[in-house]
């Protein structure tokens, strides 16, 4: 049986290497796009887009869906409280509690114009990693596409930052240390089960692998996971260099800098992103280009929990592939990726450079397309408005405030657009968002169990609240101090350089 025909008529469409939107039909066979024409050149069953501007839909290439229920909490909080913190509050412990709030963060996505993500997800400590099927599923009954990478690590916080439990009162040093993680082996032997019995289509949502910080990682763990990743073909990603502490971290504890070491360990290749990138120097940047690794801006959650400023005018120059993410909506605050391609945009200028060194608004864009896509494993699926590429569109009212006079489609969806114009979703050739809907999903049921849900997380965590209060300031306090040693890499203003 032949795949269904369809015309998307009469659209501005913002094709592939085009410098801006032009009125095109778009005919889609089955989840492809199989043509591009010019309007009434094409005789099938045809969907009215007069009115619509036409965008790939935008890939997140690095998020944490699982905080769907807890978004909205540590205000004021750096990474390393908040790290300390999800110790005892991070994830729901129920499996539909963790398919509830992946669901609520993918439909926070989709209806900001977002069609695929890399979702650094919990692996629990259980016998079984059923948990991360229910999260995988969750984008599956959406419709969404997605890399779920479950966040391993064998090393609590007090162990990855040499010298912090010194900073402890003995009865909460006693409390932290007492908390430990399950070793590399059976955290390795879950990853491998998952592999095995992965049940969904690789090209909507696959399976991916994330050491989640490789300070709370053994090299036995990393290795494993270098391992897991060759063997089945799986992207890896973690958190590197993120902030200041876990630079100085990384040479208290290797002598050398984070991504010097992984690449030791053999984990930089063409399967490998690393997420932030806030505190990388030049030479880490080269070596991550020369073996063909990515990287992921997440502008907004750095600026968020005080990380600093990646840049990544430089990471591009040296040649390094860069996708752009929101980050989890417990650092971020939300999962607009909008609001990301405007402040990849915005913040390349903070530094001392002539405009023509900017990130623009059509290489911002293209970021958060063509190179999220990369980073997913999935650029010569997603990512672009072509021939041969998913149907993955997005589809924005042109009468929308931002849009109206239309002057330059890709100038004003960076610099103005913030998801309020997208209308219509279509990912693989069918509509999981229509007119702001989604057919299949009874919201106002889903807002009641996500007030519920939310209800029981907090009540379950009221214990916690004593001791996260307790080792913030401490955590926080220390790690200032530790980021604060010499690194040579000028991401943040001094009191001193601010007057």
């Amino acid at each position: 049986m032949s795949a269904e025909r369809v015309v998307i008529a009469g659209g501005l469409v913002l094709t592939a290497g085009a410098a801006g939107a032009t009125r095109a039909d778009i005919l889609v066979t089955g989840d492809t796009i199989t043509a591009i024409v010019p309007p009434d050149s094409l005789e099938a069953p045809r969907i009215d887009a007069s009115d619509r501007l036409i965008i790939p839909g935008l890939v997140n290439a690095h998020t944490h869906g699982y905080v769907g229920l807890s978004k909205g909490g540590g205000d004021g909080w750096s990474l390393e409280p908040g790290t300390a913190s999800s110790a005892w509050d991070a994830a729901p412990e129920d499996d539909e509690d963790r398919y509830l709030a992946t669901v609520l963060s993918a439909v926070e996505m989709v209806r900001k114009g977002c069609t695929s993500c890399f979702d650094l997800t919990v692996l629990p400590s259980a016998p079984t990693p059923d948990p991360v099927y229910h999260i995988a599923r969750a984008y599956h009954d959406l419709g969404m596409r997605a890399v779920v990478a479950p966040m391993v690590a064998d090393r609590g916080f007090h162990q990855a930052i040499p010298g912090i439990s010194d900073a402890f009162p003995a009865d909460l040093r006693h409390l932290v240390e007492s908390m430990e993680l399950p070793p590399a082996e059976t955290v390795l032997a879950l990853l491998r089960q998952a592999v095995r019995s992965w049940a969904f289509p690789a090209d909507q949502v696959r399976l991916g692998v994330a050491p989640a910080v490789p300070l709370h990682c053994s090299d036995a763990l990393l290795i494993g996971c270098r391992d897991i990743a060759a063997e089945y073909g799986l992207p890896l990603q973690t958190h590197l260099a993120a902030s200041a502490a876990q630079r100085a971290a990384s040479e208290r504890r290797y002598g050398s800098t984070l991504t010097a070491h992984l690449h030791g360990l053999g984990l930089v290749g063409p399967w490998f992103s690393g997420a932030h990138g806030t505190w990388l120097d030049h030479t880490e940047m080269a070596l991550i280009a020369r073996n063909g690794g990515s990287l992921v801006h997440s502008p907004g959650a750095d600026l968020r929990i005080g990380n600093g400023i990646a840049d990544m005018r430089r990471a591009l120059a040296a040649g390094v592939t860069v996708g752009v993410g929101t980050d989890g909506g417990g650092s971020s605050g939300h999962q607009n990726m909008f609001e990301a391609v405007r402040l990849t945009a915005f913040v390349s200028r903070v530094f001392d450079r002539a405009p023509e060194d900017w990130i623009g608004a059509g290489e911002a864009l293209r970021m958060a397309t063509e190179g999220s896509a990369a980073v997913l494993g999935m650029a010569d699926l997603i990512g672009r408005i072509a021939p041969g590429y998913k149907a993955d569109l997005v589809f924005l009212d042109r009468a929308d405030g931002t849009l109206v006079p239309l002057h330059d489609a890709v100038t004003q969806l960076v610099d103005a657009q913030d998801g309020s114009a997208v209308r219509d979703v279509m990912i693989g050739g069918r509509f999981v968002m229509r007119d702001g809907e989604f057919p299949g999903i009874d919201w106002p049921a889903m807002v009641r169990r996500a007030h519920a849900a939310a209800d029981r997380l907090e009540a379950r965590n009221a214990a916690a609240g004593d001791v996260v209060a307790r080792l913030a300031p401490m955590v926080a306090h220390f790690c200032v101090g530790l980021g604060r040693c010499e690194h040579g890499l000028p991401r943040k203003l001094t009191a001193a350089s601010a007057l």
